[in-house]
This record gives C-alpha cells, sequence and structure tokens, in this order.
C-alpha cells in the first residue's frame, strides 16, 4: 500500500468510475430538470412529430424521454461495475477531489457532446423549445457544461499527490 494514496500500488487510480458516474448523473439532471420539471424542451420537442402541442407529439416525446432515462440508468450501472472492479483491483481512489472532479468533468462531458449533437448537430430541441430564438440558451448551456468541465479537471488535478 502506498503512504501518499493509501491504495495498493496495483496501477494508477482508476478514471473512468467517477467519469461515467458523472455521464449518467448529467444526463439524468438533464432530464429530470430540464425535461421533467422545468419543461422547456422533450428529447424530440424541435422535430415536426414531437410537436408537444399535440397528444402524439407529447406521448412520442415521453417515450423519448424515457429511452434517454433508461440510457442514463445503464451509465450509471456500467460506473457501479467500474467502480466495483477498481475497488477490487485496489485502484480507487480515496480522495474525494479525485472523485467530484472526474464526476463534474463527466457530467460537462456527457452536456457539451448533447449540447453539439442534439441542439445543434441534429437540431431534435433545444435548451428552450418554449421560446424564439433558442441559439442564446444553447450557447449558455454550452459555456455552463465548459465551466463544469473546468472545475472538474482542476479539483482532479488537485487531487494528486506532489511527488518530487
Amino acid at each position: 500500500m502506498s503512504r501518499e494514496t493509501g491504495m495498493r500500488s496495483e496501477g494508477s487510480p482508476a478514471v473512468a468510475p467517477s467519469l461515467v458516474f458523472g455521464m449518467g448523473v448529467g444526463g439524468f439532471v438533464d432530464g429530470i430538470v430540464l425535461h421533467q420539471l422545468l419543461q422547456w424542451h422533450h428529447l424530440l420537442s424541435h422535430t415536426s412529430s414531437g410537436n408537444t402541442k399535440t397528444v402524439a407529439g407529447l406521448e412520442l416525446n415521453t417515450l423519448a424521454d424515457g429511452v434517454f432515462h433508461a440510457a442514463m440508468w445503464v451509465l450509471v450501472l456500467i460506473a457501479a461495475a467500474l467502480t466495483i472492479r477498481a475497488n477490487q483491483q485496489g485502484r480507487l481512489s480515496p480522495r474525494w477531489n479525485f472523485h467530484l472532479g472526474l464526476v463534474l468533468a463527466g457530467w460537462g462531458s456527457f452536456n457539451v457532446v448533447e449540447a453539439l449533437i442534439n441542439h445543434q448537430l441534429l437540431g431534435i430541441h433545444h435548451v428552450r423549445d418554449d421560446l424564439g430564438g433558442p441559439l442564446a440558451w444553447d450557447l449558455g448551456f454550452l459555456g455552463i457544461s465548459l465551466a463544469l468541465i473546468a472545475a472538474g479537471c482542476l479539483l482532479y488535478r488537485r487531487s494528486k499527490p506532489i511527488t518530487t
């Protein structure tokens, strides 16, 4: 066991468990807060068949949002399996800022990919589909996502022991 890290020296600390967990949590926050609580958009709300002003459109979006949430559960379950494996290998860092930093970076990374693909490339929804001119909201979401990545990277870097 290493004195500096409190871990067995079988390898470097596992990054994937916390990073994947952050991606799943980021998706859940997006889905629960923006889709369900605030109802700013749904997964397909900016498509012709996903018009939220029709019953058929709401039904389609409810199904799509449910599939999206199921995918987030899969990410969280993968993160749990990776955490168990890292623990068995003695590669689970005991440092809180290591994990929190990676969770924030994973959350922000998920949001950046989601913003670039769903908001801009595919255009299937925007952060605020209920208002005209959604680009400002999309850019704000992207900016917050990049800030999450930056904050996560700072925390993660501070978690590494200083070696001489």
